[in-house]
Protein backbone atom coordinates (compact mmCIF):
# COMPACT_ATOMS: atom_id res chain seq x y z
CA UNK A 1 0.00 0.00 0.00
CA UNK A 2 2.86 2.34 0.31
CA UNK A 3 4.20 2.14 -2.93
CA UNK A 4 0.34 3.22 -3.63
CA UNK A 5 0.38 6.25 -1.24
CA UNK A 6 3.50 7.71 -2.63
CA UNK A 7 2.73 7.76 -5.96
CA UNK A 8 -0.45 9.68 -4.99
CA UNK A 9 1.71 11.78 -3.17
CA UNK A 10 3.96 12.43 -6.25
CA UNK A 11 0.71 14.24 -7.69
CA UNK A 12 -1.12 15.72 -5.29
CA UNK A 13 -0.57 16.97 -1.38
CA UNK A 14 -2.49 14.14 0.54
CA UNK A 15 -4.36 14.90 3.72
CA UNK A 16 -3.70 12.27 6.66
CA UNK A 17 -7.70 11.81 6.63
CA UNK A 18 -7.38 11.21 2.71
CA UNK A 19 -4.70 8.71 2.86
CA UNK A 20 -6.80 6.96 5.81
CA UNK A 21 -9.45 6.67 3.69
CA UNK A 22 -7.41 5.35 0.53
CA UNK A 23 -6.12 2.79 3.50
CA UNK A 24 -9.41 1.31 4.47
CA UNK A 25 -10.96 0.91 0.89
CA UNK A 26 -8.06 -0.40 -0.53
CA UNK A 27 -7.12 -4.27 0.27
CA UNK A 28 -3.25 -5.96 -1.02
CA UNK A 29 -4.09 -9.03 -2.26
CA UNK A 30 -1.22 -11.49 -3.67
CA UNK A 31 -2.94 -13.61 -6.50
CA UNK A 32 -0.84 -16.72 -7.97
CA UNK A 33 0.01 -17.06 -11.69
CA UNK A 34 -2.96 -17.59 -13.96
CA UNK A 35 -5.72 -16.15 -11.64
CA UNK A 36 -8.64 -14.25 -13.47
CA UNK A 37 -9.70 -11.38 -11.87
CA UNK A 38 -12.00 -9.96 -14.37
CA UNK A 39 -13.80 -12.33 -17.06
CA UNK A 40 -15.15 -11.42 -20.39
CA UNK A 41 -19.24 -11.24 -19.99
CA UNK A 42 -19.12 -10.14 -16.43
CA UNK A 43 -19.27 -6.77 -15.28
CA UNK A 44 -16.40 -5.54 -13.76
CA UNK A 45 -16.67 -4.05 -10.34
CA UNK A 46 -13.01 -3.50 -9.37
CA UNK A 47 -9.92 -1.67 -10.34
CA UNK A 48 -6.19 -2.98 -9.44
CA UNK A 49 -3.00 -1.42 -8.86
CA UNK A 50 0.09 -3.42 -9.37
CA UNK A 51 2.32 -3.45 -6.21
CA UNK A 52 4.56 -6.75 -8.15
CA UNK A 53 4.18 -9.19 -10.77
CA UNK A 54 2.57 -8.74 -13.88
CA UNK A 55 -1.05 -8.79 -15.46
CA UNK A 56 -2.52 -8.66 -18.65
CA UNK A 57 -5.57 -7.60 -20.30
CA UNK A 58 -7.00 -9.26 -23.28
CA UNK A 59 -10.32 -10.33 -25.56
CA UNK A 60 -11.14 -13.66 -27.17
CA UNK A 61 -12.49 -13.65 -31.00
CA UNK A 62 -15.10 -15.77 -31.77
CA UNK A 63 -12.85 -18.84 -32.35
CA UNK A 64 -11.31 -18.42 -28.86
CA UNK A 65 -7.73 -16.62 -30.19
CA UNK A 66 -6.74 -13.96 -27.62
CA UNK A 67 -5.43 -10.54 -28.24
CA UNK A 68 -3.61 -9.23 -25.47
CA UNK A 69 -4.66 -5.28 -25.42
CA UNK A 70 -2.17 -4.42 -21.98
CA UNK A 71 -0.05 -5.48 -19.76
CA UNK A 72 0.23 -4.13 -16.36
CA UNK A 73 3.56 -4.21 -13.85
CA UNK A 74 4.29 -2.63 -11.00
CA UNK A 75 2.42 1.09 -10.63
CA UNK A 76 0.31 0.50 -13.00
CA UNK A 77 -3.70 0.22 -12.96
CA UNK A 78 -5.46 -2.02 -14.72
CA UNK A 79 -9.12 -3.24 -15.01
CA UNK A 80 -12.06 -2.94 -17.80
CA UNK A 81 -12.94 0.78 -17.47
CA UNK A 82 -15.01 0.49 -20.06
CA UNK A 83 -17.28 -2.11 -18.04
CA UNK A 84 -17.24 -0.36 -15.19
CA UNK A 85 -17.58 3.28 -16.51
CA UNK A 86 -20.48 2.41 -18.47
CA UNK A 87 -22.15 -0.12 -16.52
CA UNK A 88 -21.95 -3.25 -19.46
CA UNK A 89 -20.46 -6.88 -19.30
CA UNK A 90 -16.57 -6.83 -19.26
CA UNK A 91 -15.39 -6.87 -23.25
CA UNK A 92 -11.78 -7.63 -21.41
CA UNK A 93 -10.56 -10.42 -19.20
CA UNK A 94 -7.95 -9.73 -16.72
CA UNK A 95 -5.45 -12.45 -15.33
CA UNK A 96 -1.80 -13.07 -13.33
CA UNK A 97 0.66 -13.50 -15.53
CA UNK A 98 2.99 -14.24 -12.61
CA UNK A 99 2.24 -14.23 -8.62
CA UNK A 100 1.45 -10.93 -8.61
CA UNK A 101 0.71 -8.37 -5.43
CA UNK A 102 -2.37 -5.71 -6.29
CA UNK A 103 -4.12 -3.19 -4.23
CA UNK A 104 -7.64 -4.07 -5.09
CA UNK A 105 -10.58 -1.56 -4.64
CA UNK A 106 -14.25 -1.74 -5.24
CA UNK A 107 -14.67 0.43 -8.73
CA UNK A 108 -18.18 2.13 -6.93
CA UNK A 109 -16.26 2.86 -3.64
CA UNK A 110 -13.23 4.38 -5.16
CA UNK A 111 -15.35 6.66 -7.61
CA UNK A 112 -16.20 8.04 -4.13
CA UNK A 113 -13.38 9.19 -3.01
CA UNK A 114 -13.51 12.40 -5.62
CA UNK A 115 -16.81 13.49 -3.69
CA UNK A 116 -15.47 13.45 -0.18
CA UNK A 117 -11.40 14.21 -1.45
CA UNK A 118 -11.60 16.68 -4.36
CA UNK A 119 -7.53 16.85 -4.83
CA UNK A 120 -7.55 13.18 -6.38
CA UNK A 121 -9.47 14.78 -9.36
CA UNK A 122 -6.13 15.66 -10.07
CA UNK A 123 -4.34 12.58 -9.54
CA UNK A 124 -7.22 10.84 -11.79
CA UNK A 125 -6.54 13.30 -14.28
CA UNK A 126 -2.72 12.29 -14.61
CA UNK A 127 -3.62 8.60 -14.59
CA UNK A 128 -6.63 8.78 -17.53
CA UNK A 129 -3.93 11.37 -19.62
CA UNK A 130 -1.17 8.46 -19.36
CA UNK A 131 -4.09 6.19 -20.10
CA UNK A 132 -4.99 7.68 -22.82
CA UNK A 133 -1.52 8.82 -24.19
CA UNK A 134 -0.65 4.80 -23.92
CA UNK A 135 -3.56 3.40 -25.74
CA UNK A 136 -3.11 6.08 -28.31
CA UNK A 137 0.88 5.95 -28.59
CA UNK A 138 0.38 1.42 -28.77
CA UNK A 139 -2.30 2.23 -32.01
CA UNK A 140 -0.19 4.68 -33.69
CA UNK A 141 2.85 2.16 -33.50
CA UNK A 142 0.59 -0.77 -34.49
CA UNK A 143 -0.39 1.29 -37.73
CA UNK A 144 2.87 2.87 -38.48
CA UNK A 145 5.84 0.47 -37.65
CA UNK A 146 7.15 -2.56 -38.58
CA UNK A 147 7.03 -5.36 -36.10
CA UNK A 148 11.03 -5.17 -35.08
CA UNK A 149 10.75 -1.72 -34.06
CA UNK A 150 7.41 -2.37 -31.71
CA UNK A 151 9.14 -5.04 -30.21
CA UNK A 152 12.07 -2.71 -29.33
CA UNK A 153 9.82 -0.10 -27.80
CA UNK A 154 7.91 -3.17 -26.14
CA UNK A 155 11.36 -4.04 -24.30
CA UNK A 156 11.69 -0.74 -23.48
CA UNK A 157 8.10 -0.32 -21.86
CA UNK A 158 8.27 -3.31 -20.35
CA UNK A 159 11.87 -4.15 -19.34
CA UNK A 160 12.57 -7.51 -18.18
CA UNK A 161 8.61 -8.81 -18.74
CA UNK A 162 9.88 -11.12 -21.69
CA UNK A 163 11.43 -13.02 -19.16
CA UNK A 164 8.09 -14.45 -17.71
CA UNK A 165 5.57 -13.69 -20.12
CA UNK A 166 4.80 -16.29 -22.63
CA UNK A 167 6.08 -15.53 -25.95
CA UNK A 168 1.76 -16.06 -27.78
CA UNK A 169 1.27 -12.94 -25.49
CA UNK A 170 4.01 -10.84 -26.56
CA UNK A 171 3.58 -11.60 -29.68
CA UNK A 172 -1.08 -10.97 -29.46
CA UNK A 173 0.46 -7.31 -27.95
CA UNK A 174 2.55 -6.73 -30.99
CA UNK A 175 0.06 -8.26 -33.40
CA UNK A 176 2.52 -10.68 -34.83
CA UNK A 177 3.15 -14.27 -35.23
CA UNK A 178 5.33 -15.91 -32.46
CA UNK A 179 7.24 -17.02 -35.40
CA UNK A 180 7.60 -13.26 -36.63
CA UNK A 181 9.10 -13.11 -32.46
CA UNK A 182 11.35 -15.98 -32.39
CA UNK A 183 13.09 -13.95 -35.74
CA UNK A 184 13.49 -10.49 -34.25
CA UNK A 185 14.19 -11.61 -31.42
CA UNK A 186 17.27 -13.79 -33.16
CA UNK A 187 18.08 -11.18 -34.97
CA UNK A 188 18.74 -8.92 -31.93
CA UNK A 189 20.98 -11.62 -30.58
CA UNK A 190 23.08 -11.60 -33.73
CA UNK A 191 23.36 -7.81 -33.45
Amino acid sequence: MKELINKIKSVITLSGEAEKYVREIGTVVTYKKGTVLIREGRIAEKTFFVLNGCLRSYCSDKDGKEYTLQFAIRDWWISDFMSIYNNQKASLAVECIIDSTVVEFNAKTLANIFTLFPEFEAFQRRNLERHVVSLHRRILNQLQLPAAERYDLFTKQYPDVDQFVPNYHIASFLGITQQSLSRIRSERIKK
